[in-house]
């Protein structure tokens, strides 16, 4: 992953060089890639520093800590996963039939968790002991839930704006924690709770958009 990487509280300075940026990449890569392998807990920041073959010091001129680098590490997957469905609904959302449209945005979400792996291995470790973790986790929610009531009223601007929020709260909150708790699951019984979640959403939504579930 190469993308910027958006400065949590915990961070001691934004790097403004491209070379700086790298350096930042470089040392979230190798922390994600150990967080993995070791643990959250077992890594530690000199650790992270040799295999990403940068001073220690150099390191500390960004992240005061470990738990700096990991909130930065959830800021990058939570922006990732933002950019993916904002990028989905700009492309093709608006046109499908909502059957269509669940499944593009549950598939999206699913395959980003595919992808990142370590979201789920170094998060179930790790969230319970970093209290900033939750605060991260449900400011990202609240983009996602502006974002989804958006796209739901291009679909049909017929509800109150109450309503939309209302609507995308609910199913970005069961979308997520569903799929959440799939990835603890054998792998096929995490396609049937992807598809469970599918059918869940879809009835739901059914019932605020009758008129939209043309094939």
């Amino acid at each position: 992953m190469t993308e910027q990487v958006p400065i949590p509280a915990g961070m001691r300075r934004k790097p403004r060089q491209a070379r700086s940026q790298e350096r930042v990449n470089r040392i979230l890569d190798v922390a994600e890639e150990l967080f993995i392998a070791d643990g959250y807990t077992a890594t530690t920041t000199n650790a992270i520093a040799a295999r990403a073959t940068v001073p220690i010091g150099s390191l500390y001129q960004f992240f005061p800590d470990k738990s700096a680098i990991l909130q930065a590490l959830a800021l990058r997957y939570n922006s990732l996963l933002r950019q993916r469905l904002i990028e989905l609904d700009a492309v093709e959302l608006g046109t499908l039939p909502m059957a269509a449209y669940v499944d593009r945005i549950i598939d999206t979400t699913n395959q980003f968790f595919t992808d990142c792996p370590g979201y789920h291995a170094i998060f179930i470790e790790a969230q319970s002991a970093l209290p900033e973790l939750e605060e991260i986790e449900e400011t990202a929610d609240a983009q996602l839930i502006q974002d989804l009531a958006a796209s739901l009223t291009k679909r049909n601007a017929s509800l109150e704006p109450a309503d939309y929020d209302a609507i995308a709260f609910v199913i970005v909150k069961a979308i997520g924690t569903l799929l959440w708790l799939s990835l603890s699951q054998p792998p096929i019984f995490r396609q049937r709770l992807v598809a469970e979640t599918k059918r869940l959403t879809l009835h739901y939504l059914q019932s605020y958009f009758p008129n939209d579930f043309h094939i």
